[in-house]
């Protein structure tokens, strides 16, 4: 009998505890549909923790993708106790941070004055002026970002940039939501406070993980998964 298709409302499904069950349920059957839908729903929460931690593009979608194959290697292993997404995030920071030691105990090169920055998608109807200012914005926060010492980045691209809140980001660093909110508050002020108070609302937009970039990396682990 012919596998089903993973219906449409799989990525709304998989944000939920039931949700993570099915799908870890499905994955662990061997479904490449299970795999795709999990990919689909955290890459882009999973990158940018990624980018946060290592500063560059190209690593950091080598470490989603290595984690990738980690976690669904050890998928029977997950039980639930915390939510996918935070289980799949651990194993993500923990693959960074391995990537950061490795790098540090290398000859340390000069920083790139021309880094890419990651630019965010506008609508096409945006006016000249108004796409001008908010390119220059998110050029502004991502360099700012990217200059903060790695305590503050971390809480900050998951409190601000990702959305998640004081106890998530708490039990995704392991620490106590005080000592996130302590961190949060020495980030924004590291930011200054015009970031904060005129860019806030646009953050979402910044360090995008979608379109080619996201279908890339789900077809490069679905290889390696030997689906395709």
């Amino acid at each position: 009998m012919s596998k089903q298709p993973m219906p449409a409302t799989v990525p709304a499904i998989a944000e939920s505890p039931s949700g993570d069950k099915l799908l870890v349920h499905r994955a662990l059957a061997r479904e490449p549909d299970a795999f795709r839908a999990i990919m689909k729903v955290h890459n882009q929460r999973l990158y940018r923790i990624a980018r946060g931690i290592l500063r560059n593009d190209a690593e950091a979608e080598d470490v989603v993708q290595e984690a990738y194959v980690n976690a669904f290697a050890s998928l029977a292993a997950f039980r639930g106790q915390s939510t996918l997404a935070t289980w799949l995030s651990r194993i993500v920071i923990n693959e960074a941070l391995g990537r950061l030691r490795k790098r540090r105990r290398t000859v340390e090169m000069p920083a790139d004055p021309e880094a890419r920055i990651i630019r965010f998608p506008l609508k096409s109807n945006d006016d000249p002026e108004r796409t001008m200012a908010q390119r220059q914005i998110l050029a502004l926060v991502e360099r700012a970002t990217d200059s903060l010492p790695d305590i503050y980045r971390m809480v900050f691209v998951a409190r601000v940039i990702e959305g998640l809140s004081m106890e998530e980001t708490a039990d995704l660093l392991g620490v106590r939501p005080e000592t996130v909110k302590t961190r949060l508050h020495r980030a924004r002020a590291l930011l200054r406070k015009a970031l904060d108070d005129e860019i806030g609302p646009v953050l979402l937009d910044a360090f995008p993980f979608a379109g080619r970039r996201c279908d890339r990396l789900t077809q490069a682990v679905m290889g390696r998964l030997g689906f395709e």
